[in-house]
């Protein structure tokens, strides 16, 4: 694919779609042009010519001079089938939909294989930092010991929010919807299933591991109360959503997204506002640290600009540690220090903690905080959201 020969179909036209419209008009050495735009809103104002547009899926997917596929909306399974039709077609697709990715991308993997197609998705993994293409080329050894950080930039501006300027969550929350940095329904983000997404695929290319979401744990803020908050400024801590795949042994890992306690002497503790921070640690190398915007719609569509760019020069992913190291196993067998902030007693037999080593009753707080296996989490993970409690890492 040259660098005059890209022209583009694009499905959606939101947040992140309209960014990477405004970023191709000033990134002039792209040599890259969208032909057709396809969207399902008819009545939608949209600051584009009409004839830009189509609703049929059909005009994009079956136009022989469309060599790339853009797809950036927010339907899984309608992302899936243009994804999975348009790679059936001989098309290169750029894809920012992680929910889609983290459900399919084993079987994605293969039919680029088969068809000797490209999907890149550098986008869908944490906004403008390029975490995806880092771990295929310079990490593409086996050295490599963890991948965690902030993946999501909606919750980590709240959390910011709250811990810089003494806001509550609500009111946060509701000025993370007004910038557009979270939804009007923000479960997605608050409760830890965007990072849960992203770290499925950075697994794959950090480990060569394909881990089915269903199977990690993921519990988010949207319970966070200020009991927790004062808690962690009495440790000296802040709370951050974190996302971890970890090595633990020569041919074992193990992944979870949990709130966590962080302590100043960590990277992240400083990442504010709608950032995302990911620390990349190896066995020679020790810690690096990547930093960079995490939402809105410039950030991503700048991240999906790079994928474009990358396939004008034929780039795709060769899924190294997949394809070329011994396989790592995927392990809940791991002991964590958790917090468990609770009302009613009966909500503390769910956790079978190994270890206390804190304990605090009063008529409006009660804590309990020790040593728990990551296995026996992930068992009760269906249950917690139906409880009254906030539970976190101790980092």
């Amino acid at each position: 694919m040259s660098n005059s020969s890209i022209k583009i179909g694009l499905f959606g036209f939101g947040v992140v779609g309209e960014g990477l419209y405004g970023v191709l008009q000033k990134a002039t050495t792209a040599h890259a042009e969208i032909k057709k735009i396809c969207v399902k809103n008819r009545d939608k104002k949209r600051s584009l010519p009409k004839e830009m547009f189509t609703f049929d899926g059909n005009d994009i997917l079956d136009d022989p001079e469309i060599n790339l596929v853009v797809e950036l909306i927010d339907d899984a399974e309608e992302s899936y089938n243009i994804v999975r039709r348009s790679l059936e077609k001989g098309k290169a697709v750029v894809s920012g939909n992680k929910k889609m990715l983290a459900y399919h991308i084993e079987e994605l993997i293969e039919l680029q294989e088969k068809t000797g197609t490209a999907l890149l998705y550098d986008a869908s993994a944490c906004g403008s930092i390029p975490v995806i293409r880092n771990l295929e080329e310079y990490y593409d050894n086996d050295l490599l010991l963890s991948v965690k950080g902030i993946l999501n930039g909606s919750s980590n501006f709240i959390l910011s929010k709250i811990f810089n300027e003494k806001k509550d969550y609500d009111e946060a929350l509701r000025q993370a919807q007004e910038l557009g940095f979270a939804e009007s329904n923000p479960t997605f983000d608050v409760d830890g299933f965007d990072s849960l997404f992203k770290l499925v695929i950075i697994t794959v290319h950090a480990f060569g591991t394909y881990v089915h979401p269903d199977n990690v744990i993921n519990y988010g803020i949207s319970t966070l109360s200020s009991y927790d908050i004062n808690y962690a400024r009495e440790k000296g801590t802040r709370i951050k959503l974190l996302a971890d795949v970890s090595k633990v042994a020569d041919d074992k890992i193990t992944l979870c997204v949990l709130p966590c306690f962080v302590p100043p002497d960590k990277y992240i503790y400083s990442v504010e506002d709608e950032f995302n921070g990911v620390v990349i640690k190896g066995e020679y190398y020790d810690k690096q640290f990547m930093f960079g915007r995490g939402a809105g719609g410039f950030p991503t569509g700048s991240s999906v600009l790079s994928d474009i760019t990358a396939r004008s020069h034929n780039y795709r992913y060769e899924y190294k540690k997949r394809n070329q190291y011994r396989k790592m196993d995927y392990t809940t067998d791991v002991d964590i220090k958790l917090y468990v902030r609770y009302e009613d007693e009966d909500d503390t037999t769910l956790f079978k903690f190994k270890e206390i080593t804190e304990r605090y009753y009063s008529k409006d707080y009660k804590y309990i905080a020790g040593v728990i296996n990551l296995s026996d989490l992930v068992a009760i993970k269906d249950e917690l959201p139906k409880r009254k409690i906030f539970i976190a890492k101790m980092y």
